[in-house]
């Protein structure tokens, strides 16, 4: 456990952090200023005098940013060692680090996670937060990941190079990670830790709607990409339906229709995927027809059940939205191995 890293990414930090460096002045400590400033210049000279190794980007590139560029520092300096990440504001505790650290030692997983349980005085923005965020990740992924948000986490020394490739600058780094570790099934491990909030989080620099928007961005993104994929399938329905009496043909033809502009925008702007064109498109076509049965099916029921095709439309589309993203996410628009 002692040739474990700890890296700490630290932004306009205080003296939690040299306190934090201190208590682990037996590991190798990393401590990347996220372009901090003069100001706080001071503060990381005390931890380079503990024996912390200090990595200075020159302005604020985000969380995300500094995170890589402490693993590019480990696996430059201290090749073949696992890295324990711990953020700077005093929410993390050495015995927890520890624990991770530990639980690195003893298991061949991808990740080991503190886990907070979020019991006692939680601010309610953390609270909430977290609970939606969790929510999402287990509708995304199927994974009941506890923490989602949690900075604590460890990983192996094989998996800094597959760190580095994950895009993302800022907090939505970290739940990228979960994202595409969930999506090429590595195995994830939880370590049940300390709840600590300090001054109701006064210290963080996680900004509610920007950061949100980020972290959530490719749900969105895929829920926008099916608005417009819906708003091309209803006014193309509604026109042929008009002009042929037909509604099975006319349902057909809208859905290949919209479906066409779907594969195309998920594919470059939603999950911007790495596989090959010929077979994501394949793929993608294989799920499309088992949707159209579906639709066809569910939208001749709700018609029937309701007594108007635009509420039958938007019931059936709403039923298989989840079923959509989840089988493009996993079968569809995967990962080259």
């Amino acid at each position: 456990m002692d040739s474990v890293v700890v890296l700490i990414p630290a932004f306009e930090p205080d003296a939690r952090l040299v306190e934090l460096v201190r208590r682990l002045s037996h590991h190798r400590v990393v401590v990347v200023d996220d372009g901090s400033g003069g100001a706080y210049r001071h503060v990381f000279q005390r931890v380079s005098r503990l024996g912390a190794d200090v990595v200075t980007l020159f302005v604020n590139r985000g969380k995300g940013c500094a995170l890589k560029a402490g693993f590019e520092h480990v696996r430059d300096r201290f090749p073949g060692r696992p890295v324990v990440c711990a953020d700077s504001d005093g929410q993390h505790r050495t015995e927890d680090i520890e624990a991770v650290a530990r639980r690195l030692a003893e298991t061949d997983a991808a990740m080991v996670l503190g886990a907070r349980r979020f019991t006692g005085a939680v601010p309610v923005r953390s609270r909430l937060g977290n609970a939606v965020t969790r929510a999402v990740f287990r509708l995304v992924t199927g994974l009941p990941v506890t923490d989602t948000q949690t900075g604590l986490r460890g990983y192996p020394a094989r998996m800094l190079s597959w760190l580095a490739d994950v895009r993302g600058d800022r907090f939505e780094y970290e739940q990228r990670l979960l994202l595409r570790a969930a999506r090429e099934r590595l195995r994830l491990e939880e370590v049940e830790i300390a709840t600590v909030y300090l001054d109701a989080n006064a210290s963080s620099h996680f900004r509610p709607i920007r950061d949100s928007l980020r972290i959530y961005g490719q749900l969105l993104s895929f829920a926008a990409s099916s608005l417009l994929g819906f708003a091309v399938d209803t006014a193309l329905l509604f026109a042929l339906a008009a002009l042929t009496g037909n509604l099975v043909a006319s349902a057909v033809a809208a859905r290949l229709a919209s479906a066409s502009v779907n594969y195309a925008v998920n594919r470059r702007f939603v999950f911007a995927a790495r596989s090959s064109r010929g077979r994501s498109l394949l793929r993608y076509a294989g799920l499309a027809a088992v949707l159209l049965v579906a639709n066809v099916a569910l939208l001749d029921v709700a018609v029937l059940l309701t007594g108007s095709l635009l509420v039958a439309k938007v019931v059936t589309e709403a039923a298989l939205f989840a079923v959509s993203y989840l089988a493009q996410r996993r079968l569809v628009f995967t990962p080259r191995a």
